[in-house]
């Protein structure tokens, strides 16, 4: 008994441990959510009591500690002590692994992009491909950081992937064979420059690591050699990364004293802006930036920046929307705490962040292009593909590969930039495509309803026809009866 009486004791402690250090103002919430303590340590106590097999306590509350956090959004999260150690892995621009950049979409470990030259590249692994287990080891109902972890390891050891792909045609996901890759230290190049007829500069953005602002400056500087006159600069599939790396960018094309980007959360002490300072070196070069689904962070605070500041038109398709402040907070035990402090607004005051629980909010995030161009989703993975071959790992040969892949969001820019079409043109045309494409779509609904409705139909009446003979055939034989 007395032994109950310490456990117990001990589980409300650590209980209220846990709650004080999560939530050091909850004591004055209104919500009444501290009443729930009480159930909780009553849950604990019942089942280190009375569950089949015996239980770690300590397990049982760091698993109480990552539900409440996992409740908050996709990116808050309890770290255990070794995810603490190595939180910096993903920002230092070299780490081992597979090469692949991943979001949580829809409840789903989904790839943004392959990384060029690394064994996700080389095995055929496409943006938009979800991946459902990890060596057998199922990945629904995991958060995207454990995901992670478990695709990384030592150099040269092996890892399998079950992955499915969207079907363009029917829209549904179906599995892939399954893929076994061999982990590899990742060096990714960032950036490729290219010269377009016009002398349009082109700069295509893989990520934003350690490495991006070095590489960007040598390829604009050599772009401005060249004789540059006008720029496109392509963030498509670029997933984002280093906050310092965006507002770096984005202070590379922007006037002075110009808001970049700010954030806000429920406290005061969180609001905070980027604008620039110094005078921008490309301030005056005409741009347009090309973006799509895939990009996401870094990329929607430098295109949405310069939206707003009327530096430059956006082209393409409406971005991924993950835009959220995390702070990293120390706890007991070598443990820390990721959560979600603040949001980033566009200088406008737009929400980048997207809520993809919410479905209510599908309206809200993101970054919407100035001119939107639609493209099928094959077609737009052939593009993605072609850029990426020209992007190659250092130490390995760089061969030059002619573009031959149509890329109708690259034309429209460069139609743009040349003055042969002007945005109230490309918005007028891109509106009539949506409308058409809505039109031809609507119509097939409704040829599919009526096919539908012609089959029911045909159905029903194949269904009659034999009540009908049978009607017959009685209405005969009374009438056989009757004489």
């Amino acid at each position: 008994m007395k032994n109950r009486k310490v456990s117990a004791w001990a589980i409300a402690a650590a209980s209220l441990f846990f709650v004080g250090t999560l939530f050091p103002y909850a004591y004055a919430a209104a919500d009444g959510g501290l009443r729930k303590i009480r159930t909780f340590v009553d849950v604990l106590e019942y089942v280190k009591e009375n569950y089949v097999e015996n239980t770690d306590t300590d397990l049982l509350i760091t698993g109480a500690i990552k539900g409440v956090v996992g409740e908050l959004d996709d990116f808050s999260q309890y770290l255990e002590p070794k995810d603490y150690k190595t939180l910096k892995n993903d920002t230092r621009g070299d780490f081992g692994g597979l090469g692949i950049r991943l979001q949580m979409v829809d409840g789903y470990v989904t790839i943004m992009s392959p990384m060029p030259g690394t064994p996700a590249f080389k095995a055929g692994v496409m943006p938009g491909d979800r991946i459902l287990f990890v060596d057998d080891q199922d990945l629904s109902d995991m958060r995207l950081d454990d995901a992670v972890d478990l695709m990384r390891g030592e150099v040269g050891t092996k890892v399998k992937l079950t992955l499915s792909r969207k079907d363009a045609k029917t829209g549904e996901y179906k599995n892939l064979p399954d893929l076994t890759l061999k982990r590899q230290k990742i060096i990714p190049e960032v950036v490729y420059h290219r010269m377009l007829p016009g002398k349009i500069g082109y700069v295509y953005v893989v990520d934003f690591s350690g490495h991006t602002m070095e590489a960007l400056n040598k390829a604009l500087k050599d772009l401005q050699k060249q004789g540059m006159q006008s720029l496109v600069l392509d963030l498509r599939f670029n997933p984002g990364g280093l906050l310092n790396g965006a507002v770096d960018m984005a202070k590379l094309f922007m006037g002075q004293k110009q808001m970049i980007v700010y954030t806000k959360g429920r406290k005061p002490e969180f609001y905070q802006e980027f604008k620039t300072d110094a005078k921008a070196p490309y301030a005056d070069i005409p741009m347009v930036v090309l973006v799509n689904q895939g990009s996401a962070s870094a990329s929607e605070i430098v295109s949405g920046a310069l939206q707003d500041n009327k530096r430059a038109v956006i082209v393409g398709q409406r971005t991924f929307g993950k835009a959220s402040v995390q702070q990293v907070l120390p706890l007991s035990g070598g443990a820390g705490l990721r959560l979600t402090i603040a949001k980033y607004y566009t200088p406008s005051g737009k929400l980048i962040q997207r809520d993809y629980r919410d479905k209510s909010k599908a309206d809200e995030g993101g970054i919407f292009p100035d001119i939107e161009v639609e493209v099928d989703p094959e077609e737009e993975i052939k593009v993605f593909m072609q850029y990426n071959n020209v992007v190659y790992t250092p130490g390995k040969a760089h061969v030059m590969t002619e573009f031959k892949e149509a890329d109708p969001v690259l034309d429209k820019a460069v139609a743009y930039l040349k003055g042969e079409l002007t945005l109230e043109q490309a918005q007028k045309e891109a509106q009539e495509a949506k409308e058409k494409k809505a039109a031809k779509k609507k119509a097939a609904a409704d040829e599919k309803a009526g096919s539908s409705k012609e089959a029911k139909k045909a159905e029903d009446a194949k269904k009659d026809q034999p009540k009908k003979q049978d009607k017959k055939a009685e209405e005969k034989s009374s009438g056989k009866q009757a004489k």
